[in-house]
């Protein structure tokens, strides 16, 4: 590892973090920090890990994301679509408003399952 990635390896790691809370059949993922590029490859991998390890009701509970761009809004729909397309129950807690207002703006905040 060189010392340029060593940087970038740590503060990618405190602007963003995944925390899993397995509930009896269903997994909660939050996010916490900056749910961009970055935060929406790791959330995507885990969300996959979940996935294949039988979960089949999932929760992505955006309270504390921090910021969140177009690839994290893609990601949303993507895991919407694919819960829609295998029968897979998904559900998301609303965020700040700083990142319910992308949803708002895109004009997808009633088309996603929100609690």
């Amino acid at each position: 590892m060189t010392r340029a990635t060593a940087r970038e390896t740590a503060y990618e790691s405190e602007l963003f973090r995944l925390e899993v809370h397995p509930e009896r059949d269903t997994v909660r993922i939050a996010p916490v920090g900056e749910l961009d590029m970055v935060g929406s490859e790791q959330l995507d991998q885990r969300l996959n890990e979940l996935y294949d390890a039988g979960f089949r009701n999932l929760v992505i509970d955006l309270r504390r994301v921090t910021f969140i761009d177009s690839q994290g809004l893609a990601l949303i729909i993507l895991w919407d679509a694919h819960a829609r397309q295998n029968g897979l129950q998904l559900s998301l807690i609303q965020g700040p408003p700083v990142v319910q207002r992308i949803f708002e703006l895109t004009g997808v905040l009633d088309r996603l399952p929100f609690r």
